[in-house]
């Protein structure tokens, strides 16, 4: 494992910058623990948290253990970082290790530092930030990449949401995609689908029942897994008339207006393109307003190109990595191989379609210096003009142990250098979380 003593000890003679570790009981009962400081883990490397490297815990986070996993710490008297597996408050009952899953428009610099039991669980499709209690609250190793309140949850009152679903209800009361978006919002408390019904930003168009991708980490599908999917996937497809009457109801009433194919809730939007291509010249038809997206995996270069030319203008491609055995790892195609991806966006570039990279990370394996000189060369050949900074949501030691398998994985840059580099170094490259308008492409 890799560690480093000598900045360890220069944040520990700075005082009071460290953060206590914090740790749960068998209850599910967060406390801290005296004498510990709160550890932050990528890959094969713990790192010791600090104000300088943490922010206060944004609204809307969500704060678990993890059971089945000890919680590394370090250990002030002994400058060392160890396994701690009993409570010091009550000797011979265990503790569990704390993570947090983060606000919308943050990304993970480190996750949570822990070490697993022998047979344990995989965990569920989250997140797992790092965190630690600091002047009585909790900060987190977070990286600030979109400010805009698009998911803010304060901005999301439930009696208001209510009153749009009412009112939606009344105006398309056998639209059965109104319907679903409904389940989505008061079932899955789905940001997307509240939005919809709050004519705010950004509304989702969910249309495919089926995928030809079985990625390790599918929200909506898990087959033969321990892995349990985070939400039901759409069970029927929505006719054109059903769809563009979403869509045109959003449009119509909401400034800068984005509405998205592609969601949680589906497969790809691609294997819909028999419905979705004349929904998109429905809306077109009726108006010229507002952003028609599409969130997929881009494999059908000549099926996207038919949805460009109907009226689709921009296009968010989602990708673990820019190399394609680790893509293959993760996304594990079917029908299609990585360079039918590459060759939709350089045939969307050539469209001068908007394009961006839902690009997934994890630390350690994201900004590892193999992984950020693949990246260069990707964004040297292949110029998108946005990338979305997305926390992968998966069990991060088995994802580091699945690539490793594939690839050498040597000691993260750091998520935070990675990305200022790359600001640096090309300019004119868009980042943030959320689908921009096309008010914003340029």
């Amino acid at each position: 494992m890799c560690i480093v003593f000598g900045m360890s000890i220069n944040i520990l003679k700075k005082k009071n910058n460290y953060l206590t570790a914090v740790v749960a009981d068998k209850k599910g009962e967060i406390f801290e623990i005296e004498g510990y400081a709160a550890v932050g883990m990528s890959a094969s490397s713990f790192t010791l948290l600090s104000k300088e490297n943490t922010v206060d815990l944004p609204y809307g986070g969500e704060i678990m253990f993890l059971p089945d996993r000890y919680p590394v710490l370090f250990n002030i008297k002994t400058v060392k970082f160890e396994t701690v597996k009993q409570n010091p408050y009550a000797p011979g009952e265990p503790i569990f290790p704390v993570a947090v899953f983060n606000s919308p428009g943050y990304v993970i610099s480190h996750v949570s530092a822990y070490k697993e039991n022998k047979g344990a669980k995989p965990l569920p499709l989250f997140s797992y930030g790092a965190v630690g209690w600091h002047n009585g609250r909790f900060r987190t190793a977070v990286i600030l990449v979109d400010n805009e309140r698009r998911q803010d949850l304060r901005l999301m009152p439930h009696e208001k949401i209510l009153a749009g679903i009412l009112r939606m209800k009344s105006k398309m009361p056998h639209n059965r995609l109104r319907m679903h978006l409904e389940n989505c919002a008061l079932t899955y408390g789905c940001p997307a689908a509240k939005n919809f019904f709050l004519r705010r930003f950004e509304a989702p168009l969910p249309s495919s029942t089926s995928c030809n991708a079985r990625c390790i980490g599918c929200l909506s599908l898990q087959n033969n897994s321990d892995i349990k999917n985070s939400q039901d996937r759409i069970s029927f497809t929505p006719t054109p008339e059903e769809i563009s009457e979403i869509a045109a109801e959003h449009i119509n009433k909401v400034k800068r207006s984005v509405v998205s194919f592609g969601q949680g809730c589906e497969g790809d939007p691609l294997l819909a393109a028999h419905v979705i291509e004349p929904a998109i010249r429905l809306i077109r038809k009726s108006t010229q307003d507002g952003t028609i997206n599409m969130n997929t995996n881009a494999s059908m270069p000549k099926i996207l190109t038919n949805l460009f030319d109907a009226g689709l203008d921009s296009v968010r491609i989602s990708m673990n990595s820019v190399r394609e055995n680790c893509y293959d790892t993760y996304f594990r195609p079917n029908g299609y191989s990585f360079s039918d991806v590459i060759k939709s966006i350089d045939m969307a570039l050539e469209k001068n379609k908007f394009v961006s990279i839902n690009y997934l990370n994890c630390p350690g394996f994201t900004d590892s210096p193999e992984e950020i000189a693949a990246l260069y060369d990707f964004l040297k050949k292949h110029p998108v003009n946005f990338i979305q900074w997305r926390n992968l949501n998966f069990d991060p030691l088995k994802y580091w142990k699945i690539m490793s398998e594939f690839i050498s994985i040597n000691a993260p840059v750091g998520m935070r250098k990675m990305l200022s580099q790359i600001k640096k170094d090309f300019p004119l490259l868009k980042h943030g979380y959320f689908n921009p308008p096309k008010e914003a492409f340029k």
